[in-house]
C-alpha cells in the first residue's frame, strides 16, 4: 500500500477542488457574510503567504483569541499552511492563565478579535515572546492600540499570494495544532495535535455512528473554536464539503434559533448550557427546527429532562458525546443500537443520558481496585483510553502521570453496562464542571486558606439546573466567636484571583469539615451535608 502522509492542508485542497461552490456562512460583528470554499481557499493561501512574509518559521506557535467565524476558520488551515502550529486560546480563562498559556506555548504571533483586544493589551507587558499581533476585524482601519507591531488581517491578506502552494513533503506526525486544558489543577496543560491525529479524528467524525458529518449537512459548531478545536467540526466540515454556519461573537439563544431556522442547520454541537438556553427560547417563541437531524452535546453530562424535552417535545434527536482536550476530543457517543429500537422511550432515554460507547478507532478499559471491572452497570473504575487521536503526553510538563502503560488515565470514574455503554459517576479528583468548563476545587481552597480569618476550607460541587454543577465553598474560621467576616467579603477576596465563573455560588460557614482517618477532607460526606442543608432550606424559601 502507498504511504502518503496525512495533511491538514489537504483538507482545504479537497474542498477547493471538489466543493468550490459550497459555502461558509459567517456571523461577524458587522453582520453575516457568505463565502464559497473557493474564496475561503484563496484567503487561506493568502494567510499562509502573509505569515511567511512576517517571518513565521516551521514549528512556530501562533495563538488565536477569537470567536467562531470565517477568519478563525481560515487560521485553522492558513497557520498549518505556513508550517506553523495553530494554538487556539480560551480567552474566557483568567488573565493570569491566558498569559501563562501564551508564554508556556511560546507563541510568536497572536491573532485577535477586536472585542478581545483589551484583554491582550492588558497582558502585553507579560508576553515577552510575542513578536507580532494580527487584528481580525470588519473595520477598515486599525484602532489606536498599545500593541506593536499590530497588523490588520485583511490588509495582510491583500498582500498575500492566493496561489501559495502548501508543502506536501511533511511528516504527518509533526505538530499542527495545540490546545490547553482549562486548568483542572494548577496551571493549564498543553496538548499537541498532529496532522495524522486530526485527520483520523476527522474521519471518525464522518463515520455514520460517530459524528456522521457529511457533504449534505449544514453544520453549526456552537462549541467555541478554542474548545478542543470546536470538537474537530471545522476540520471535518471543510474536508467533507459540509456547509458551515459559524455563529460568531456574543450570540444568544435567540440568535442560534434564528440561524438554525434561516440556514436550515442539520447538525450543531455545544455544551449542555447552550442547549438549555436554546430549549428555553424554543419554549418561549416559535421557530422551525425541522431541519435539525441531531444536536451533539458534550463537555458535561446533559440532564435527562433536557434530552427528553428536545426529543419528545420538539422532535430533535439528541446525541450525548464524551471526550477531553487530550482525546481531540471525540472518543465516545450515545447511539441506540439497531436491536434496541423496540425499547420504550424511558429505556432509550436512560441510554442517551450516559456517555455512550467508544467509536471505531478507540480502545478503552476500566480499572477498579482489583483490575478490570465487570460490565454490570454497578462496579466502578477509572476510564482508560487509547487511540491514534489520543495524546501520549502533555507539552513541556513534568507531571506525565496521566499517561502510563500506553493508556490515557482520564481521571473519570465510570460504570459500564453489558452493551459497553459508559456512565461517568464520579471523578478521581474533585473537579467541578460548570457550563462545560473545568473548575479546580483545590485552587479555590488554597486561595481561601490564604484569607487571614480562614482556618480550613473545602469546595464541593452542587448540581445546578443551568450550569450542570456550581462550586460551594465550605469555610471554618479561625475564631468564629470574634470574626465578623461575611460571605460577600470572602467572595470579594477571591474575585481578583479567578475568572468570574470560578467564583463559588455560596460560602457556608461551618464548625468543622469532615475528614478521613488520616486527616484528609472527606468530600463525599461534605457533599451530603451541603445537600442536606439546601434541601432543608427549600421549604422556607418557597
Amino acid at each position: 500500500m502507498m504511504n502518503i502522509p496525512f495533511r491538514v492542508t489537504a483538507m482545504m485542497e479537497h474542498a477547493e477542488m471538489f466543493f468550490p461552490k459550497k459555502t461558509v456562512i459567517s456571523r461577524t460583528a458587522s453582520g453575516v457574510q457568505t463565502l464559497t470554499y473557493r474564496e475561503i481557499g484563496q484567503r487561506t493561501r493568502r494567510l499562509s503567504s502573509a505569515l511567511k512574509k512576517l517571518g513565521v518559521q516551521k514549528g512556530d506557535k501562533i495563538g488565536t483569541l477569537a470567536w467562531n467565524h470565517h477568519r478563525h476558520l481560515e487560521a485553522y488551515f492558513g497557520i498549518p499552511g505556513a508550517e506553523a502550529v495553530l494554538h487556539t486560546i480560551n480567552f474566557r480563562l483568567s488573565p493570569e492563565h491566558v498569559a501563562y498559556i501564551i508564554n508556556h506555548a511560546e507563541d510568536q504571533v497572536l491573532m485577535i478579535d477586536q472585542d478581545i483586544l483589551p484583554l491582550v493589551e492588558g497582558l502585553k507587558d507579560h508576553l515577552p515572546g510575542v513578536k507580532a499581533f494580527i487584528l481580525m476585524t470588519d473595520e477598515k482601519e486599525l484602532p489606536v492600540s498599545s500593541l506593536s507591531p499590530l497588523y490588520h488581517y485583511e490588509a495582510l491578506l491583500a498582500e498575500g499570494d492566493p496561489t501559495f502552494a502548501f508543502n506536501r513533503d511533511i511528516d504527518e506526525n509533526d505538530p499542527v495544532g495545540m490546545c490547553y486544558t482549562s486548568a483542572t489543577t494548577g496551571n493549564p496543560k498543553g496538548v499537541m495535535y498532529s496532522n495524522r491525529g486530526i485527520a483520523l479524528h476527522s474521519l471518525a467524525l464522518g463515520h455514520v455512528d460517530g459524528g456522521s458529518v457529511s457533504e449534505s449537512d449544514i453544520c453549526m459548531p456552537v462549541v467555541p473554536m478554542f474548545h478542543v478545536n470546536a470538537w474537530g467540526l471545522p476540520f471535518a466540515g471543510v474536508w467533507f464539503g459540509t456547509t458551515l454556519v459559524l455563529p460568531g461573537p456574543q450570540f444568544t439563544p435567540k440568535i442560534l434559533a434564528e440561524m438554525i431556522e434561516t440556514y436550515r442547520v442539520t447538525i450543531s454541537g455545544g455544551v449542555p448550557t447552550i442547549w438549555l438556553g436554546l430549549l428555553k427560547e424554543l419554549e418561549e417563541n416559535t421557530y422551525d427546527m425541522s431541519s435539525l437531524r441531531f444536536l451533539l452535546c458534550g463537555g458535561a453530562a446533559a440532564p435527562k429532562g433536557m434530552i427528553r424535552a428536545f426529543e419528545q417535545k420538539h422532535n430533535i434527536p439528541f446525541a450525548h458525546a464524551y471526550g477531553m482536550t487530550e482525546t481531540s476530543p471525540l472518543v465516545m457517543i450515545t447511539r441506540i443500537k439497531s436491536y434496541q429500537q423496540d425499547l420504550d422511550d424511558e429505556a432509550k432515554l436512560d441510554i442517551r443520558a450516559k456517555q455512550g460507547y467508544v467509536i471505531p478507532g478507540v480502545e478503552m478499559k476500566v480499572q477498579g481496585a482489583n483490575g478490570d471491572i465487570q460490565w454490570d452497570n454497578q462496579e466502578m473504575g477509572e476510564l482508560l483510553l487509547r487511540s491514534n487521536w489520543v495524546a501520549d503526553s502533555y507539552y513541556k510538563q513534568e507531571d506525565q502521570s496521566a499517561f502510563a502503560d500506553g493508556w490515557l488515565h482520564t481521571g473519570d470514574v465510570v460504570t459500564v453496562d453489558e452493551e459497553g455503554v459508559v456512565k461517568i459517576v464520579d471523578r478521581t479528583k474533585d473537579l467541578i464542571k460548570s457550563g462545560g468548563e473545568w473548575i479546580s476545587s483545590v485552587d479555590i481552597e488554597n486561595a481561601l486558606i490564604s484569607h487571614p480569618e480562614v482556618y480550613e476550607a473545602a469546595v464541593v460541587a452542587m448540581p445546578h439546573p443551568k450550569w450542570t454543577e456550581r462550586p460551594i465553598a465550605c469555610v471554618v474560621l479561625k475564631d468564629a466567636s470574634k470574626s465578623t467576616v461575611t460571605k460577600e467579603e470572602i467572595l470579594e477576596f477571591l474575585a481578583p484571583q479567578f475568572a468570574k465563573f470560578w467564583l463559588p455560588d455560596d460560602v457556608l460557614f461551618m464548625e468543622e469539615i469532615p475528614k478521613t482517618s488520616v486527616g484528609k477532607f472527606l468530600k463525599r460526606a461534605l457533599r451530603d451535608q451541603v445537600k442536606t442543608y439546601y434541601d432543608q432550606m427549600e421549604p422556607t424559601q418557597s
